[in-house]
């Protein structure tokens, strides 16, 4: 394991990542454009003519031996070595591993404020006008259907749960379902609603051991929120002229129905990032001040503690759970599942199925990686699961995530707060894991220690 002060370094540039390109091995600092017999320019364009023909790079058409142009293994190809070595410079400033960050209260006030420039995202707080549409009972619970507001301009869907058979105020929760490349339901990934599709269905089978998690939460007692994310479930992407199926959900739809919504939607995931970030916001700012407002809301019922709430979820679920953490004193604790690495790792060969637009804040990692921006959660508890087979995420990089996530916590005086644990799984949150999670949140959220 590194040291404080190792960790508190720059990441080295990887052995493999190639060296900077020579402009000549005749005159140090000289263009190949300009050695003693210059070329015309009529030879150059012919010569770049050449080599694009043979799919060579432009700087080997100009006289750099076959020899010297890199192979790269790497997701983006021949462009890596550049992006990598940017990344490789990064100092991560506003690490709380830095020799000039001592006082934790301090250090967040600076970071967290260049986190919230970097969102380019305030909406102006708003009454959330909250609305029970529907109130089942669910025998050990009620589960209600609600509409509040985060913002003047978004109306959002949520359940709450609630349950039977305990002293109020009880402990709250605020739940977040995961991304999964599944857009056409949401909340119903991680609660339990009568008659679920099939998909539905087989998406808890394969992600959460067959639980429904904010269901289990609730039956162990705490109150439990969870919103639709912007884009999923009742917030989903829907065009003129699409078919009744896609915008009614009916439950005898076939899966293969299902299957061509969630692909035309992740294949649109692009163009809604880059409209949002043409219209000058961007898309996490939406997810996180959404996930605040929640806990807002949250902590207007009744029926909560508010000096007893925390936050779980898996994959986005789990960035969700982290950035709340991050940003919000109010939580006690936090369960981040699926989703932990340093992401100067991640460039080679992790990021096609990690990091879309939904999760990009242009300009952080210039300043935060982000096991810097889980710590922003101290003195908040924090647990960190992640799978060794989860291929999404490079496991040296998880490591080195791990390592800085305890490293500041000890820092700080606060080590018996954190826990990173590393089980022998793909992308998950399977019952031996919310065996865990579960009583981390008994201990630091319900009990209060």
């Amino acid at each position: 394991m590194r040291s404080e002060a190792e960790l508190a370094l720059p990441i080295e540039p990887q052995a493999d990542a190639a060296p900077p390109l020579a402009d000549s091995d005749e005159t140090p600092g000289a263009s190949s454009l300009h050695r003693a017999v210059k070329p015309t320019r009529r030879a150059i364009l012919k010569a770049a003519a050449v080599g694009l023909a043979l799919g060579a790079p432009g700087r080997r058409a100009l006289g750099r031996p076959a020899a010297q142009v890199p192979s790269v293994s790497a997701d983006v190809g021949s462009v890596y070595p550049f992006i990598q070595r940017q990344a490789d410079r990064s100092v991560f400033t506003l690490s709380y591993l830095r020799p000039e960050f001592q006082d934790v209260a301090s250090w967040k006030a600076t970071a967290r404020k260049k986190l919230l420039e970097l969102l380019a995202y305030a909406p102006e707080p708003c009454d959330p006008r909250a609305e029970v549409v529907e109130r089942v009972d669910r025998g050990d619970h009620f589960r209600e259907k609600i509409l509040f507001n985060t913002t003047p301009d978004l109306r959002v869907p949520a359940y709450v749960l609630v349950p039977k058979g305990v002293k109020f105020p009880a402990p709250g929760i605020v739940a977040f379902h995961d991304h999964g490349g599944f857009y056409l339901w949401g909340k119903e990934k991680i609660v339990e609603t009568d008659g679920e599709h099939a998909t539905v269905t087989e998406h808890k089978r394969n992600h959460y051991g067959g639980r429904s998690i904010a269901t289990e939460l609730v039956r162990r007692g705490y109150v439990v929120v969870v919103i639709d994310m912007f884009y999923w479930g009742e917030r989903r992407m829907l065009l003129d002229g699409d078919p009744a199926d896609w915008r009614d959900r009916p439950l005898d739809m076939p899966a293969e129905r299902v299957e061509a919504f969630n692909t035309r939607a992740n294949q649109s995931e692009q163009l809604v990032g880059r409209t949002i970030y043409s219209a000058g916001f961007t898309w996490p700012g939406v997810m996180f001040w959404d996930d605040i407002r929640t806990l807002d809301y949250l902590l207007t019922r009744p029926e909560v503690d508010p000096a007893r709430v925390g936050c779980v979820g898996l994959s986005v679920g789990g960035l969700r759970a982290c950035h709340l953490a991050a940003l919000d004193d109010r939580l006690r604790a936090a369960v981040v599942v699926g989703w932990m690495a340093s992401f100067p790792s991640q460039l080679r060969a992790h990021i096609r199925h990690t990091i879309g637009h939904s999760m990009v804040v242009p300009g952080l990692y210039r300043h935060l990686d982000y096991p810097d921006v889980a710590t922003l959660a101290m003195p908040a508890a924090l647990l960190v699961i992640n799978g060794k087979k989860d291929s999404l995420f490079e496991l040296g990089g998880v490591e080195k995530a791990f390592a800085k996530v305890e490293a500041c916590y000890r820092k700080a005086g606060a080590a018996e707060r954190a826990r990173v644990r590393l089980y022998d799984t793909p992308h998950e949150f399977n019952l031996e894991m919310q065996v865990e999670a579960w009583d981390w949140l008994e201990r630091w959220v319900k009990r209060n220690s």
